[in-house]
């Protein structure tokens, strides 16, 4: 099968090949772009690995390997050593698995004979505690109450902060939200979010959350349009919705914008309400199981990094240095 060299030059996604890539053969070019687009589901980790295997194989040119067959384990080894000196650990563990994963798969298409990352060992790193920024109880309650509700952009902004906080939801399924997600059942309303992996998760509203998304679907107008996005984006400033969603883009940056104007130093961002809520919820005697589900985890050792009970005690402890 001949393809004049397309998929030897360019990727699906836009960009060049590595040149290690591109001069291993039409079959080599194919199995590595099918590792991205058909081995790898999530759109967040297909970008990591995208850019990740990229700087790889950019580095073995830099060190002169011509062929795919010509990386072994030393090298692998060697750019991981490099990595630890440039990098956070999260980081080089994330690149080494992506490594190890792209030839795995060269290896099972038969592109390579063996794994030369199978043997490489990365960094050693534990934690016990997420370093996502929170906020407290109290400053939560101020920015949802204390924001400006007096347009539909305004009641919009304060809905989607409550849908992060009151359902620990992430970003990405608060704007990949429908109208006809947000349904009633058993006397409540409840919100379906699609997360992570093809989870989809079902919760009922707090109250609270209940009356702002009412309060912004009203005024929206969006009562009869089931199978719009519920989050729209803004026409410019004019403090009108378009008929698009929002972007995790746009969140964040609606999110920076409402923590200044409410005197939050805090650089918080989305995933602050995921935490936060979390902590709040099992500060007020909210079990680590259900949070764990309510979440999405898999494993509730994940549901803990977001707990962040003890960090007043810290600071408490702090103040007791009479110096």
């Amino acid at each position: 099968m001949s393809t004049n060299g397309a998929l030897a030059t360019q990727g699906s996604t836009g960009f060049p090949l590595p040149a290690v890539i591109a001069v291993a053969g039409d079959w080599a070019a194919r199995r590595f772009l099918e590792f991205f687009t058909v081995n790898i589901r999530n759109r967040n980790t297909r970008a990591a690995y995208t850019r990740a295997a990229g700087e790889f194989l950019r580095w073995c040119e830099g060190q002169g390997i011509g062929e795919l067959r010509g990386v072994q384990p030393v090298h692998v080894a060697a750019y991981i050593e490099q990595l630890q000196g440039m990098r956070a650990a999260p980081t080089v563990k994330q690149h080494l698995a992506c490594i190890r994963m792209l030839f795995d798969w060269l290896v099972t298409g038969q592109v390579m004979p063996s794994n030369p990352a199978h043997s490489v060992r990365g960094p050693r790193h534990s934690v016990s505690k997420g370093s996502t920024p929170v906020l407290s109880s109290e400053e939560a309650t101020a920015l949802l109450t204390g924001m400006d509700v007096s347009t539909v952009v305004g009641l919009r902004d304060r809905a989607i902060i409550a849908v992060m906080t009151y359902t620990f939801a992430r970003v990405g399924a608060v704007v990949a939200l429908n109208i006809e997600d947000y349904f009633p059942q058993k006397k409540r309303w409840w919100l379906r979010l699609r997360e992570k992996n093809g989870k989809v998760n079902e919760m009922p509203c707090h109250h609270k959350l209940e009356e702002y998304l009412d309060a912004y679907i009203k005024a929206a107008g969006l009562t009869d349009d089931r199978k719009g996005p519920l989050f729209r984006a803004a026409i410019g400033k004019t403090k009108k919705l378009g008929p698009g969603a929002m972007s995790r883009t746009d969140v964040w940056y609606m999110v920076r914008r409402r923590a200044s104007d409410a005197g939050i130093e805090t650089e918080i961002g989305c995933h602050t309400f995921r935490a936060t809520g979390i902590t709040d919820y099992l500060t007020n005697g909210g079990r680590i199981e259900v949070a764990q589900r309510m979440a999405g985890h898999s494993n509730a050792k994940t549901t803990g990094l977001y707990d962040r009970r003890n960090d007043d005690i810290s600071v408490g402890e702090v103040e007791r240095i009479g110096i």
